[in-house]
């Protein structure tokens, strides 16, 4: 099996388990922007004594780093950030599965953001598979347990955070994916673990310099929930090493292709750990995104 299969497999695993940590942290202990904070506060020690070791042990030196990769970097940083402190607001309002269906809405957003980025277009069925997933996400949004018009059971909070979180993760895929360009290195793993040390570096400087400023009882938060934060940072460092490897080994469409079975993971902990119930409409909320996110890969690739 290649390797960009084993690491985006990987990868999805440890995102959900990353994010279960999150949904617990942000319902009993932190906030979304401390659970947010968390994978980044306890990742970057580790990352920064892991590809210091690397480099020593392999005799390896620093790649050459391209100008154009520190504002990829930053602005896919930036985005990342806010995305996720969007996933974990929605878990208050939605359950786990339903939640991490949202997010993957970033696939189909990603046809549009690389069609204005990049000027790439997709074919007439790729454009249907890009409505028949919009349907998908109308199924998983309606909630006929709130009172009012159809209008109002499906544009409210839950979907508008489920959305905008699927547009941010689009924009910072796609910065990523300009960012480890820019590092001069033949082998993808260094390639990767650079374009993650420099990322999660930005990353807690700028969370450290909100939460000091607009909150800083988290900061000390952060740390009384340290045993359950440091998890969220291990599981978030060994989950985004992941998709970086893949995302420097092989074409993103393939790779987001083999990523969906994030869907089956978070099925499975929302019933198995949580205890959530999934409502029919929203299984085949989930069934139509799943099916038109990979309808969408197999035509555009």
């Amino acid at each position: 099996m290649d390797i960009w299969i084993l690491a985006t497999l990987a990868a999805a695993f440890f995102q959900t388990l990353r994010f279960m940590l999150q949904k617990v942290l942000s319902t009993s202990q932190l906030s979304a922007v401390g659970a947010t904070a968390a994978r980044f506060f306890y990742s970057m020690p580790v990352i920064w004594v892991l590809v210091a070791g690397y480099l020593l042990a392999s005799d390896t030196t620093i790649p050459k780093i391209e100008p154009q990769f520190w504002g990829a970097a930053a602005f896919g940083g930036l985005t990342q950030i806010l995305a996720t402190i969007c996933v974990v607001a929605l878990f208050k309002s939605r359950n786990f599965a339903v939640g991490m269906t949202f997010k993957k809405t970033e696939v189909l957003q990603t046809v549009f953001v690389s069609a204005v980025l990049l000027g790439e277009l997709v074919s007439f069925y790729g454009f249907v598979a890009i409505l028949v997933g919009g349907l998908g996400v109308l199924l998983v949004s309606d909630q006929k347990s709130l009172n009012g018009t159809w209008r109002s059971r499906i544009f409210h909070r839950a979907s508008g955070l489920g959305v905008l979180s699927g547009f941010l993760f689009a924009l910072s895929g796609v910065s990523y994916r300009a960012a480890s360009l820019g590092v001069v290195a033949e082998d993808p793993f260094s390639r990767a673990a650079v374009t993650l040390l420099c990322v999660i570096t930005w990353q807690s400087v700028v969370m450290f310099l909100w939460l000091r400023w607009r909150d800083p009882l988290q900061l000390g938060a952060l740390w009384a929930a340290r045993k359950s934060a440091g998890l969220v940072g291990l599981t978030s460092l060994a989950g985004s090493y992941m998709w970086f490897v893949a995302f420097t080994s092989q074409n993103a469409a393939y790779v987001n292709a083999v990523g969906q079975i994030e869907l089956i993971f978070s099925i499975m902990a929302s019933r198995l750990v949580f205890r959530e119930k999934i409502t029919a409409r929203e299984m085949w909320g989930i069934i139509t995104i799943t099916a038109s996110v990979l309808a969408l890969i197999l035509l555009a690739g």
